[in-house]
């Protein structure tokens, strides 16, 4: 394989870009091409695709977002639409492709995949942290952390009125974000919608608080859980509990920006590394990932169908450390 092509898609990851450089200078290493292609599966369709040097992807290892953009593509879904990106891809003799980004991005290569047997390795690329094959996604760490940043200043203004705080983080199908950024803020409660918290139980837990001379409370909610968001959480217990003071804080895209950790570097670099390196030995229709410290190949269809489970002990531990 002597051409290659690399894009992002869906929603962006700090290290995507860590991700992209060491791609690149992998390819190269290598005495490949490598192509990148801007703004996802919809630049491949219009053709938005040009050469990368080892110099294009200088100084951008420690900046967020994506060098190649992102975006949505509703052509894509469609057999034409996949058929005019194939016919792109083969007017610069791509023979390989390298895509970033999480389970929409998969599902999309799978069946670019099956329809035109062109090699493709996913490279998980979302702050969920939600696909199966790796202990980690890129973006994750730098999510929690962000998360962690904003929930121990709320939790200065909480502890000086007396109040009690609801916290919504990212996580429409996964509460990773939720639980470990709610253990290390020391949040009373975490709702994540792996598991079922009923507002009795968040009720219960905050009086539990009260008998022990607790004067603030911090509850983490993901953004999905089946109880409803935070605002609509907040609204159901205010409406039970007059006397309290209750606010609620939606942390929202600041989640996906800033910085990417040193772990989230490192992580983007290895699994950039490996999906070229993947590619140059045949692996095609797999996910690079990284588990127990050693690098993986998980099929695409593995990566998006089967469910990431939380650690219980993480979920057992809220319990524990908020007493």
């Amino acid at each position: 394989m002597k051409r290659i092509g690399i894009f992002t898609s869906g929603g962006d990851a700090p290290g995507m870009n860590a991700c992209i450089r060491a791609a690149v200078r992998t390819a190269i290493y290598h005495d490949m091409e490598v192509f990148g292609i801007k703004y996802g599966y919809d630049g491949m369709i219009k053709g938005d695709i040009f050469p990368m040097d080892s110099h294009s992807v200088s100084n951008i290892v420690q900046k967020s977002g994506t060098k190649l953009k992102s975006a949505r593509s509703k052509d894509f879904q469609t057999k034409k639409g996949r058929e005019r990106a194939y016919y792109q891809l083969t007017r610069f003799g791509i023979e390989g492709l390298i895509a970033i980004g999480g389970d929409g991005t998969f599902t999309g290569a799978k069946v670019f995949f099956e329809e035109f047997n062109l090699p493709v390795i996913g490279v998980p690329g979302t702050i969920d942290n939600d696909l199966f094959g790796t202990d980690n996604t890129i973006g994750f760490d730098t999510a929690v952390n962000t998360a962690l940043q904003a929930i121990d200043k709320i939790r200065d203004t909480a502890d000086s009125h007396d109040r009690v705080f609801f916290i919504e983080v990212m996580g429409r199908d996964s509460g990773y974000i939720a639980i470990q950024s709610g253990i290390g803020g020391g949040a009373e409660l975490v709702m994540v919608p792996e598991t079922e918290t009923t507002i009795t139980e968040v009720i219960s837990t905050l009086k539990k608080g009260w008998t022990r001379q607790k004067t603030s409370s911090i509850i983490v909610i993901a953004e999905g859980d089946e109880a409803g968001n935070a605002v609509e959480i907040a609204e159901k217990v205010k409406s039970q509990i007059k006397e309290k003071d209750f606010r609620v804080s939606i942390l929202g895209h600041i989640q996906r920006g800033g910085a990417p950790t040193a772990h989230d570097r490192i992580l983007a670099s290895r699994l950039g590394v490996g999906a070229v390196e993947g590619l140059r030995e045949g692996k095609k229709n797999v996910m690079v990932g990284i588990i127990n410290n050693q690098l993986t190949f998980t099929s695409l269809e593995e990566s998006i169908t089967k469910q990431k489970p939380l650690n219980p002990d993480l979920i057992r531990m809220v319990d524990i450390l908020s007493i």
